[in-house]
Protein backbone atom coordinates (compact mmCIF):
# COMPACT_ATOMS: atom_id res chain seq x y z
CA UNK A 1 0.00 0.00 0.00
CA UNK A 2 1.80 3.25 -1.34
CA UNK A 3 0.61 5.75 1.55
CA UNK A 4 2.16 8.50 2.52
CA UNK A 5 3.11 7.40 6.34
CA UNK A 6 1.69 10.14 7.98
CA UNK A 7 -1.84 9.41 5.66
CA UNK A 8 -1.25 5.66 6.91
CA UNK A 9 -1.48 6.45 10.32
CA UNK A 10 -4.44 8.87 10.29
CA UNK A 11 -6.58 6.18 7.96
CA UNK A 12 -5.54 3.02 11.06
CA UNK A 13 -7.06 5.62 13.63
CA UNK A 14 -10.50 5.84 11.48
CA UNK A 15 -10.15 2.29 10.88
CA UNK A 16 -9.65 1.61 14.83
CA UNK A 17 -12.50 3.95 15.54
CA UNK A 18 -14.80 2.52 12.96
CA UNK A 19 -14.24 -1.12 14.79
CA UNK A 20 -14.87 -0.14 17.61
CA UNK A 21 -18.54 1.04 16.85
CA UNK A 22 -20.42 -2.45 16.82
CA UNK A 23 -18.97 -2.29 20.70
CA UNK A 24 -21.85 0.27 21.45
CA UNK A 25 -24.67 -2.09 20.51
CA UNK A 26 -23.98 -4.38 22.83
CA UNK A 27 -25.04 -5.65 26.17
CA UNK A 28 -23.44 -3.95 29.26
CA UNK A 29 -21.30 -6.24 31.51
CA UNK A 30 -21.47 -7.20 34.74
CA UNK A 31 -20.11 -6.60 37.74
CA UNK A 32 -18.53 -2.90 37.11
CA UNK A 33 -19.98 -1.74 34.16
CA UNK A 34 -23.86 -3.41 35.14
CA UNK A 35 -23.61 -1.77 38.35
CA UNK A 36 -22.72 1.55 37.14
CA UNK A 37 -25.22 1.40 34.78
CA UNK A 38 -27.90 0.57 37.07
CA UNK A 39 -26.62 3.51 39.75
CA UNK A 40 -26.74 6.18 36.82
CA UNK A 41 -30.58 4.66 35.70
CA UNK A 42 -31.11 5.33 39.49
CA UNK A 43 -30.40 9.17 39.38
CA UNK A 44 -33.18 9.25 36.16
CA UNK A 45 -36.05 7.30 38.03
CA UNK A 46 -35.58 8.90 41.07
CA UNK A 47 -34.77 12.51 39.71
CA UNK A 48 -32.01 12.66 42.36
CA UNK A 49 -28.51 13.95 40.84
CA UNK A 50 -26.60 14.29 43.94
CA UNK A 51 -27.60 11.05 45.94
CA UNK A 52 -26.25 7.90 44.65
CA UNK A 53 -27.96 4.33 44.79
CA UNK A 54 -26.35 1.35 43.89
CA UNK A 55 -28.29 -2.12 45.69
CA UNK A 56 -31.20 -0.69 46.86
CA UNK A 57 -29.51 1.01 49.20
CA UNK A 58 -27.36 4.16 49.83
CA UNK A 59 -23.84 3.96 47.19
CA UNK A 60 -20.43 5.54 48.41
CA UNK A 61 -17.41 4.70 46.53
CA UNK A 62 -16.45 5.84 43.69
CA UNK A 63 -17.66 9.68 42.72
CA UNK A 64 -20.46 11.00 40.77
CA UNK A 65 -19.03 11.76 37.27
CA UNK A 66 -19.07 8.68 35.14
CA UNK A 67 -22.62 8.38 36.87
CA UNK A 68 -23.60 11.64 35.60
CA UNK A 69 -22.19 11.03 32.39
CA UNK A 70 -23.94 8.48 31.79
CA UNK A 71 -27.52 9.71 33.67
CA UNK A 72 -27.44 12.79 31.01
CA UNK A 73 -26.81 10.19 28.37
CA UNK A 74 -29.99 8.22 29.11
CA UNK A 75 -31.86 11.71 29.55
CA UNK A 76 -31.07 11.92 26.40
CA UNK A 77 -31.02 9.20 24.18
CA UNK A 78 -33.12 7.47 26.99
CA UNK A 79 -32.21 4.26 28.97
CA UNK A 80 -30.29 1.47 27.41
CA UNK A 81 -26.54 0.47 26.89
CA UNK A 82 -25.83 2.06 23.70
CA UNK A 83 -26.84 5.32 25.88
CA UNK A 84 -24.42 4.06 28.45
CA UNK A 85 -21.89 2.79 25.85
CA UNK A 86 -21.76 6.06 23.50
CA UNK A 87 -20.24 9.06 26.17
CA UNK A 88 -17.02 6.52 26.89
CA UNK A 89 -16.55 5.55 23.36
CA UNK A 90 -16.45 9.31 22.81
CA UNK A 91 -14.24 10.25 25.46
CA UNK A 92 -11.47 7.38 24.05
CA UNK A 93 -11.65 9.36 21.00
CA UNK A 94 -11.14 12.61 22.85
CA UNK A 95 -8.37 10.67 24.95
CA UNK A 96 -6.93 9.68 21.55
CA UNK A 97 -6.66 13.80 20.38
CA UNK A 98 -5.15 14.57 23.14
CA UNK A 99 -2.29 11.87 23.25
CA UNK A 100 -1.43 13.38 19.88
CA UNK A 101 -1.58 16.85 20.38
CA UNK A 102 0.50 16.14 23.34
CA UNK A 103 3.11 14.02 21.49
CA UNK A 104 2.73 16.31 18.12
CA UNK A 105 3.59 19.14 20.21
CA UNK A 106 6.95 17.59 22.21
CA UNK A 107 7.96 15.75 19.05
CA UNK A 108 6.54 15.48 15.84
CA UNK A 109 3.09 15.08 13.90
CA UNK A 110 4.31 10.80 13.31
CA UNK A 111 4.72 10.54 16.70
CA UNK A 112 1.65 11.92 17.38
CA UNK A 113 -0.12 9.78 14.88
CA UNK A 114 1.86 6.58 16.44
CA UNK A 115 1.02 7.31 19.56
CA UNK A 116 -2.79 7.54 18.91
CA UNK A 117 -2.79 4.02 16.48
CA UNK A 118 -1.25 2.86 19.38
CA UNK A 119 -3.63 3.74 22.10
CA UNK A 120 -6.80 2.40 20.10
CA UNK A 121 -5.47 -0.35 19.18
CA UNK A 122 -4.12 -1.74 22.79
CA UNK A 123 -5.97 -4.80 23.82
CA UNK A 124 -7.78 -3.28 27.25
CA UNK A 125 -8.58 -0.34 25.41
CA UNK A 126 -10.44 -2.64 23.17
CA UNK A 127 -11.96 -4.53 25.87
CA UNK A 128 -13.08 -1.62 27.84
CA UNK A 129 -14.71 -0.33 24.73
CA UNK A 130 -17.32 -3.11 25.11
CA UNK A 131 -16.75 -3.63 29.42
CA UNK A 132 -17.15 0.31 29.94
CA UNK A 133 -15.91 1.45 33.62
CA UNK A 134 -14.12 4.36 34.88
CA UNK A 135 -10.93 3.97 33.53
CA UNK A 136 -11.44 5.21 30.04
CA UNK A 137 -12.71 8.90 31.19
CA UNK A 138 -9.80 8.36 33.73
CA UNK A 139 -7.22 8.29 31.04
CA UNK A 140 -8.75 11.23 28.53
CA UNK A 141 -9.16 13.43 31.82
CA UNK A 142 -5.56 12.76 33.39
CA UNK A 143 -4.04 13.00 29.44
CA UNK A 144 -5.68 16.54 28.65
CA UNK A 145 -5.19 17.56 31.91
CA UNK A 146 -1.36 17.15 31.05
CA UNK A 147 -1.62 18.40 27.95
CA UNK A 148 -3.04 22.03 28.76
CA UNK A 149 -0.79 22.18 32.05
CA UNK A 150 2.26 21.42 29.59
CA UNK A 151 0.58 24.16 27.57
CA UNK A 152 0.36 26.18 30.82
CA UNK A 153 4.04 25.72 31.42
CA UNK A 154 4.74 27.53 28.33
CA UNK A 155 2.88 30.89 29.93
CA UNK A 156 -1.04 30.24 28.78
CA UNK A 157 -3.38 31.14 31.63
CA UNK A 158 -6.15 30.16 29.71
CA UNK A 159 -4.53 26.38 29.88
CA UNK A 160 -4.27 26.07 33.83
CA UNK A 161 -8.07 27.08 34.06
CA UNK A 162 -8.46 23.90 31.21
CA UNK A 163 -5.72 21.96 32.69
CA UNK A 164 -7.21 22.29 36.38
CA UNK A 165 -10.73 21.16 34.91
CA UNK A 166 -9.78 18.32 33.52
CA UNK A 167 -7.79 17.31 36.66
CA UNK A 168 -11.29 17.84 38.41
CA UNK A 169 -12.97 16.05 35.96
CA UNK A 170 -10.30 12.69 36.47
CA UNK A 171 -11.06 13.09 40.27
CA UNK A 172 -14.59 12.89 40.09
CA UNK A 173 -14.16 9.99 38.41
CA UNK A 174 -12.05 8.23 40.37
CA UNK A 175 -10.37 10.63 44.00
CA UNK A 176 -7.60 12.69 44.33
CA UNK A 177 -4.87 10.14 43.76
CA UNK A 178 -5.03 10.87 39.96
CA UNK A 179 -2.88 14.43 40.58
CA UNK A 180 -0.17 11.74 40.71
CA UNK A 181 -0.29 10.93 37.17
CA UNK A 182 -1.19 14.30 36.59
CA UNK A 183 1.19 16.73 38.66
CA UNK A 184 4.39 13.80 39.05
CA UNK A 185 5.63 14.30 35.74
CA UNK A 186 5.74 17.61 35.82
CA UNK A 187 7.32 17.93 39.29
CA UNK A 188 10.36 15.54 38.54
CA UNK A 189 10.88 17.47 35.21
CA UNK A 190 11.07 20.51 37.03
CA UNK A 191 13.86 18.45 39.81
CA UNK A 192 15.85 16.75 36.73
CA UNK A 193 16.48 20.34 34.78
CA UNK A 194 16.98 22.74 37.46
CA UNK A 195 14.00 24.18 37.06
CA UNK A 196 13.16 24.98 41.17
CA UNK A 197 11.51 28.45 40.37
CA UNK A 198 8.39 26.34 38.69
CA UNK A 199 7.87 25.09 42.03
CA UNK A 200 7.08 28.56 43.27
CA UNK A 201 5.11 29.88 40.69
CA UNK A 202 1.98 30.92 41.75
CA UNK A 203 0.04 29.78 38.50
CA UNK A 204 0.34 26.41 39.48
CA UNK A 205 -1.13 27.43 43.29
CA UNK A 206 -3.93 28.98 41.32
CA UNK A 207 -4.15 25.55 39.29
CA UNK A 208 -4.41 23.85 42.60
CA UNK A 209 -7.00 26.09 44.13
CA UNK A 210 -9.28 25.82 40.87
CA UNK A 211 -9.32 22.45 40.94
CA UNK A 212 -10.68 22.58 44.67
CA UNK A 213 -13.30 25.09 43.05
CA UNK A 214 -13.86 22.44 40.73
CA UNK A 215 -14.72 19.62 42.40
CA UNK A 216 -17.30 21.41 44.87
CA UNK A 217 -20.28 19.57 43.34
CA UNK A 218 -19.00 16.29 44.35
CA UNK A 219 -18.32 17.85 48.01
CA UNK A 220 -21.59 19.20 48.15
CA UNK A 221 -23.08 15.91 47.59
CA UNK A 222 -21.30 13.54 49.69
CA UNK A 223 -21.80 16.07 52.51
CA UNK A 224 -25.38 15.98 51.96
CA UNK A 225 -25.90 12.27 51.99
CA UNK A 226 -23.49 11.05 54.44
CA UNK A 227 -22.08 13.69 56.47
CA UNK A 228 -25.60 15.28 57.21
CA UNK A 229 -26.69 11.40 58.09
CA UNK A 230 -24.46 9.81 60.22
CA UNK A 231 -27.17 7.50 61.05
CA UNK A 232 -27.06 6.02 57.68
CA UNK A 233 -25.45 2.31 57.95
CA UNK A 234 -22.37 2.60 55.17
CA UNK A 235 -19.96 -0.40 55.39
CA UNK A 236 -22.30 -2.30 57.18
CA UNK A 237 -21.33 1.07 60.09
CA UNK A 238 -22.48 4.30 60.95
CA UNK A 239 -21.10 7.93 61.45
CA UNK A 240 -19.25 7.26 58.10
CA UNK A 241 -18.32 10.43 56.82
CA UNK A 242 -18.61 10.76 52.89
CA UNK A 243 -15.68 13.35 52.81
CA UNK A 244 -13.34 11.52 54.55
CA UNK A 245 -14.15 8.97 52.38
CA UNK A 246 -13.60 11.02 49.57
CA UNK A 247 -9.94 12.03 50.82
CA UNK A 248 -8.73 9.49 52.76
CA UNK A 249 -10.23 5.96 52.77
CA UNK A 250 -10.93 5.44 49.26
CA UNK A 251 -7.36 6.31 48.06
CA UNK A 252 -4.75 6.20 51.25
CA UNK A 253 -7.37 3.65 52.77
CA UNK A 254 -6.89 1.42 49.61
CA UNK A 255 -3.35 1.96 48.77
CA UNK A 256 -2.28 1.22 53.18
CA UNK A 257 -5.07 -1.61 52.87
CA UNK A 258 -6.57 0.17 56.26
CA UNK A 259 -9.73 1.42 54.79
CA UNK A 260 -13.29 -0.22 54.62
CA UNK A 261 -12.38 -1.80 51.17
CA UNK A 262 -9.86 -3.91 51.43
CA UNK A 263 -7.16 -6.27 48.66
CA UNK A 264 -4.20 -8.43 48.62
CA UNK A 265 -1.61 -6.84 46.02
CA UNK A 266 1.17 -8.37 44.48
CA UNK A 267 4.14 -6.38 43.45
CA UNK A 268 4.32 -8.05 40.09
CA UNK A 269 0.56 -7.48 39.38
CA UNK A 270 0.79 -4.90 36.81
CA UNK A 271 3.85 -6.49 35.54
CA UNK A 272 2.41 -9.43 34.16
CA UNK A 273 -1.39 -7.54 33.37
CA UNK A 274 0.64 -5.06 31.12
CA UNK A 275 2.31 -8.10 29.14
CA UNK A 276 -1.41 -9.21 27.70
CA UNK A 277 -3.12 -5.97 28.21
CA UNK A 278 -0.91 -3.81 25.99
CA UNK A 279 -1.07 -6.10 23.24
CA UNK A 280 0.00 -6.17 20.74
CA UNK A 281 2.35 -3.49 21.64
CA UNK A 282 3.27 -5.03 25.16
CA UNK A 283 6.95 -6.57 24.08
CA UNK A 284 8.02 -3.36 22.40
CA UNK A 285 7.19 -1.22 25.38
CA UNK A 286 9.06 -3.51 28.19
CA UNK A 287 11.71 -2.84 25.28
CA UNK A 288 11.56 0.69 25.02
CA UNK A 289 11.44 1.51 28.97
CA UNK A 290 14.50 -0.97 28.96
CA UNK A 291 15.88 1.31 26.10
CA UNK A 292 14.92 4.64 28.70
CA UNK A 293 17.66 2.85 31.38
CA UNK A 294 20.10 3.71 28.76
CA UNK A 295 21.48 6.88 29.69
CA UNK A 296 22.47 7.66 25.40
CA UNK A 297 18.75 6.91 24.99
CA UNK A 298 17.36 9.58 27.07
CA UNK A 299 19.13 12.32 26.00
CA UNK A 300 18.67 12.36 22.47
CA UNK A 301 15.03 12.45 23.11
CA UNK A 302 13.35 15.97 24.00
CA UNK A 303 13.94 16.95 28.13
CA UNK A 304 9.95 17.10 28.52
CA UNK A 305 9.97 13.32 27.50
CA UNK A 306 10.83 13.26 31.48
CA UNK A 307 7.21 14.39 31.88
CA UNK A 308 5.77 11.52 30.08
CA UNK A 309 7.71 8.61 31.91
CA UNK A 310 7.90 10.06 34.83
CA UNK A 311 4.25 10.29 35.09
CA UNK A 312 4.29 6.77 33.88
CA UNK A 313 6.63 5.20 36.20
CA UNK A 314 5.36 6.57 39.30
CA UNK A 315 1.88 5.95 38.92
CA UNK A 316 2.95 2.37 37.86
CA UNK A 317 4.77 1.92 41.28
CA UNK A 318 2.06 3.27 43.16
CA UNK A 319 0.06 0.62 41.71
CA UNK A 320 2.08 -2.02 42.00
CA UNK A 321 2.82 -1.39 45.59
CA UNK A 322 -0.43 -1.05 46.39
CA UNK A 323 -2.42 -3.57 48.82
CA UNK A 324 -5.59 -3.16 46.14
CA UNK A 325 -4.73 -4.30 42.24
CA UNK A 326 -7.38 -4.42 39.56
CA UNK A 327 -6.46 -5.29 35.96
CA UNK A 328 -8.12 -1.83 34.92
CA UNK A 329 -5.97 0.35 36.39
CA UNK A 330 -3.41 0.50 34.40
CA UNK A 331 -5.28 2.19 31.58
CA UNK A 332 -4.94 5.20 33.57
CA UNK A 333 -0.94 5.29 32.10
CA UNK A 334 -1.72 3.91 28.56
CA UNK A 335 -1.22 7.18 26.81
CA UNK A 336 2.05 7.57 28.38
CA UNK A 337 3.14 3.64 27.29
CA UNK A 338 1.65 4.69 23.60
CA UNK A 339 4.29 7.58 23.58
CA UNK A 340 7.40 5.92 24.79
CA UNK A 341 6.23 2.64 22.21
CA UNK A 342 6.06 5.42 19.93
CA UNK A 343 9.52 6.85 20.18
CA UNK A 344 11.50 3.79 20.59
CA UNK A 345 9.84 2.17 17.19
CA UNK A 346 11.00 5.52 15.84
CA UNK A 347 14.38 4.95 16.62
CA UNK A 348 14.59 1.65 16.06
CA UNK A 349 17.81 0.92 13.60
CA UNK A 350 17.94 -1.70 10.34
CA UNK A 351 18.33 -4.69 12.99
CA UNK A 352 15.73 -3.37 15.24
CA UNK A 353 12.96 -3.24 12.23
CA UNK A 354 14.38 -6.84 11.56
CA UNK A 355 13.31 -8.08 15.25
CA UNK A 356 10.47 -6.90 15.77
CA UNK A 357 8.97 -7.18 12.20
CA UNK A 358 9.86 -11.18 13.25
CA UNK A 359 8.30 -10.66 16.66
CA UNK A 360 4.60 -8.99 15.58
CA UNK A 361 4.26 -11.29 13.08
CA UNK A 362 4.68 -14.14 15.35
CA UNK A 363 2.32 -11.98 17.70
CA UNK A 364 -0.46 -11.75 14.66
CA UNK A 365 0.08 -15.09 14.35
CA UNK A 366 -0.23 -16.51 17.88
CA UNK A 367 -3.46 -14.45 18.27
CA UNK A 368 -4.87 -15.35 14.99
CA UNK A 369 -4.53 -19.01 15.55
CA UNK A 370 -5.66 -19.05 19.47
CA UNK A 371 -8.88 -17.28 18.47
CA UNK A 372 -9.22 -19.54 15.46
CA UNK A 373 -8.89 -22.36 18.40
CA UNK A 374 -11.29 -20.88 20.57
CA UNK A 375 -14.06 -19.91 17.59
CA UNK A 376 -13.72 -24.10 17.26
CA UNK A 377 -14.40 -25.16 20.63
CA UNK A 378 -16.69 -22.37 21.93
CA UNK A 379 -19.48 -23.71 20.38
CA UNK A 380 -20.76 -20.97 18.22
CA UNK A 381 -22.99 -21.98 15.43
CA UNK A 382 -20.79 -20.79 12.50
CA UNK A 383 -17.19 -21.15 13.78
CA UNK A 384 -15.75 -21.59 10.11
CA UNK A 385 -17.49 -18.08 8.97
CA UNK A 386 -15.39 -16.86 12.30
CA UNK A 387 -11.87 -18.35 11.42
CA UNK A 388 -12.52 -17.32 7.76
CA UNK A 389 -13.02 -13.56 8.51
CA UNK A 390 -9.58 -13.35 10.96
CA UNK A 391 -7.86 -15.27 8.33
CA UNK A 392 -8.68 -12.51 5.64
CA UNK A 393 -7.43 -9.97 8.02
CA UNK A 394 -4.58 -11.69 8.53
CA UNK A 395 -3.89 -11.92 4.49
CA UNK A 396 -5.50 -8.66 3.61
CA UNK A 397 -3.04 -7.11 6.16
CA UNK A 398 0.81 -9.39 4.66
CA UNK A 399 -0.84 -8.65 1.23
CA UNK A 400 -0.98 -4.90 1.68
CA UNK A 401 1.58 -4.01 3.48
CA UNK A 402 4.64 -5.25 3.02
CA UNK A 403 8.67 -5.28 3.61
CA UNK A 404 10.60 -5.26 7.03
CA UNK A 405 9.36 -1.25 7.33
CA UNK A 406 8.52 1.17 10.75
CA UNK A 407 4.70 1.26 8.78
CA UNK A 408 4.14 -2.52 8.37
CA UNK A 409 4.75 -3.18 11.54
CA UNK A 410 2.38 -0.62 12.91
CA UNK A 411 -0.14 -1.18 10.25
CA UNK A 412 0.00 -5.19 10.96
CA UNK A 413 -0.45 -4.89 14.99
CA UNK A 414 -3.52 -2.31 13.79
CA UNK A 415 -5.06 -4.87 11.76
CA UNK A 416 -4.33 -7.61 14.37
CA UNK A 417 -6.49 -5.65 16.74
CA UNK A 418 -9.24 -5.19 14.34
CA UNK A 419 -9.18 -8.19 13.54
CA UNK A 420 -9.73 -8.59 17.18
CA UNK A 421 -12.72 -5.84 17.39
CA UNK A 422 -14.44 -7.86 14.71
CA UNK A 423 -14.24 -11.52 16.91
CA UNK A 424 -14.87 -9.82 20.21
CA UNK A 425 -17.41 -7.32 19.72
CA UNK A 426 -19.85 -8.97 16.79
CA UNK A 427 -19.05 -12.62 17.67
CA UNK A 428 -17.62 -13.31 21.30
CA UNK A 429 -19.00 -11.12 23.24
CA UNK A 430 -22.64 -11.24 22.24
CA UNK A 431 -22.18 -15.26 23.04
CA UNK A 432 -20.79 -14.61 26.07
CA UNK A 433 -23.56 -12.77 27.52
CA UNK A 434 -26.18 -15.39 26.95
CA UNK A 435 -24.76 -16.35 30.39
CA UNK A 436 -25.21 -13.21 32.05
CA UNK A 437 -28.34 -14.41 33.18
CA UNK A 438 -29.57 -10.58 34.81
CA UNK A 439 -29.27 -9.22 31.91
CA UNK A 440 -31.67 -12.12 29.75
CA UNK A 441 -34.08 -12.07 32.79
CA UNK A 442 -33.86 -7.87 32.78
CA UNK A 443 -35.25 -8.01 28.82
CA UNK A 444 -37.28 -11.13 29.12
CA UNK A 445 -39.51 -9.21 31.82
CA UNK A 446 -39.49 -5.86 29.85
CA UNK A 447 -40.87 -7.90 26.46
CA UNK A 448 -43.45 -10.17 28.67
CA UNK A 449 -44.15 -8.72 31.52
CA UNK A 450 -43.21 -4.41 31.16
CA UNK A 451 -45.96 -3.86 34.24
CA UNK A 452 -43.89 -6.25 36.76
CA UNK A 453 -42.65 -5.14 40.16
CA UNK A 454 -39.08 -6.26 39.70
CA UNK A 455 -37.58 -7.80 42.62
CA UNK A 456 -34.27 -9.97 43.88
CA UNK A 457 -34.21 -12.12 46.49
CA UNK A 458 -31.21 -13.11 48.90
CA UNK A 459 -28.71 -11.53 46.00
CA UNK A 460 -27.20 -8.22 46.20
CA UNK A 461 -24.93 -8.94 42.53
CA UNK A 462 -28.14 -8.35 40.17
CA UNK A 463 -26.63 -5.57 38.16
CA UNK A 464 -27.26 -6.51 35.18
CA UNK A 465 -31.20 -7.45 36.27
CA UNK A 466 -31.01 -4.01 38.02
CA UNK A 467 -30.22 -1.98 34.76
CA UNK A 468 -32.06 -4.03 32.26
CA UNK A 469 -35.71 -5.03 34.13
CA UNK A 470 -38.24 -2.53 34.12
CA UNK A 471 -38.43 0.43 36.32
CA UNK A 472 -37.17 0.32 39.63
CA UNK A 473 -35.87 -2.89 41.30
CA UNK A 474 -36.42 -3.33 45.01
CA UNK A 475 -33.79 -5.47 46.77
CA UNK A 476 -35.26 -8.27 49.53
CA UNK A 477 -32.33 -8.84 51.42
CA UNK A 478 -34.27 -11.44 53.63
CA UNK A 479 -37.70 -13.30 54.13
CA UNK A 480 -38.76 -10.75 56.28
CA UNK A 481 -38.63 -7.97 53.36
CA UNK A 482 -39.93 -10.66 51.31
CA UNK A 483 -43.41 -10.97 53.81
CA UNK A 484 -43.52 -7.25 53.64
CA UNK A 485 -43.77 -7.09 50.32
CA UNK A 486 -45.29 -10.31 48.91
CA UNK A 487 -48.68 -8.78 48.35
CA UNK A 488 -47.21 -5.90 45.95
CA UNK A 489 -49.11 -6.43 42.71
CA UNK A 490 -47.27 -7.77 39.83
CA UNK A 491 -44.61 -8.83 41.88
CA UNK A 492 -41.81 -10.86 40.12
CA UNK A 493 -38.51 -11.78 41.75
CA UNK A 494 -34.95 -12.93 40.61
CA UNK A 495 -33.71 -15.41 42.71
CA UNK A 496 -30.69 -17.47 42.46
CA UNK A 497 -31.22 -21.58 42.13
CA UNK A 498 -30.49 -22.09 46.29
CA UNK A 499 -33.72 -19.88 47.12
CA UNK A 500 -36.07 -21.95 44.33
CA UNK A 501 -37.30 -25.13 47.06
CA UNK A 502 -38.42 -22.52 49.95
CA UNK A 503 -40.47 -20.17 47.85
CA UNK A 504 -41.83 -23.25 45.68
CA UNK A 505 -43.20 -24.51 49.18
CA UNK A 506 -43.58 -22.18 51.36
CA UNK A 507 -44.60 -18.91 49.36
CA UNK A 508 -46.58 -21.05 46.20
CA UNK A 509 -43.98 -19.59 43.82
CA UNK A 510 -44.54 -20.04 39.87
CA UNK A 511 -41.24 -19.73 37.97
CA UNK A 512 -41.61 -17.88 35.01
CA UNK A 513 -38.57 -18.25 33.36
CA UNK A 514 -34.84 -19.85 34.00
CA UNK A 515 -31.92 -18.96 32.86
CA UNK A 516 -28.18 -20.00 32.96
CA UNK A 517 -25.04 -17.94 34.67
CA UNK A 518 -21.46 -17.63 34.33
CA UNK A 519 -19.31 -14.60 35.94
CA UNK A 520 -18.51 -13.48 32.82
CA UNK A 521 -15.77 -11.37 33.87
CA UNK A 522 -13.71 -14.96 34.79
CA UNK A 523 -13.51 -17.05 32.01
CA UNK A 524 -12.39 -20.67 32.83
CA UNK A 525 -11.31 -23.05 30.39
CA UNK A 526 -14.30 -25.55 31.14
CA UNK A 527 -16.73 -22.62 30.47
CA UNK A 528 -14.71 -21.91 26.74
CA UNK A 529 -15.26 -25.61 26.10
CA UNK A 530 -18.94 -26.27 25.15
CA UNK A 531 -18.41 -29.82 25.84
CA UNK A 532 -17.67 -29.04 29.47
CA UNK A 533 -19.75 -25.88 30.07
CA UNK A 534 -22.97 -27.10 31.62
CA UNK A 535 -20.88 -28.34 34.92
CA UNK A 536 -19.65 -24.77 35.29
CA UNK A 537 -22.96 -23.25 34.88
CA UNK A 538 -25.70 -21.46 37.72
CA UNK A 539 -29.32 -20.84 37.64
CA UNK A 540 -31.36 -17.89 38.07
CA UNK A 541 -35.29 -17.72 38.08
CA UNK A 542 -37.68 -15.41 37.72
CA UNK A 543 -40.90 -16.32 40.17
CA UNK A 544 -44.25 -14.68 40.76
CA UNK A 545 -45.49 -14.94 44.31
CA UNK A 546 -48.94 -16.74 44.54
Amino acid sequence: MNLKDTTLYKFLIVLLAIASIPALFGGVMEPDGALYASMSKNIILFKDWFNLYGRGADWLDKPHLTFWISAASFKIFGISSFAYKLPSFLFGLLGAWYLYKLAKDIYDEKTGLISAVIFLSALHIITSTFDVRAEIYIATFTLASIYHYYKAHQNSFWHIVAGSFFAACAILIKGIFVLIPVFAGFIIYWLLTKQYRQLLKPKWYIAILLIFVFITPELYSLYTQFDLHPEKIVFERTGVSGLKFFFWDSQFGRFFNNGPIKGKGDISFFLHTTLWAFLPWSVLFYTAVVNLFKRKNRITLAPESIIIWASAAVTFLIFSLSKFQLPHYILIIFPQFSIITALYLRQLGSKGLKTFFFIQNIIFILVIALLSVLAFFFGFENPYLIIGILIVVLAISFLLFKGILLETIIARSAFLSVGLMIFLFIFFYPALLKYQSGMQAGNWLKQNYPTAQPAVLNYIDAFSFDFYAPGEVKYLHNYSDLDKSKNLKDLVIYIPEQELAKLKSEYHAEILKSFEYFHTTKLTGKFLNVKTRPQVLEHFYLVKIH
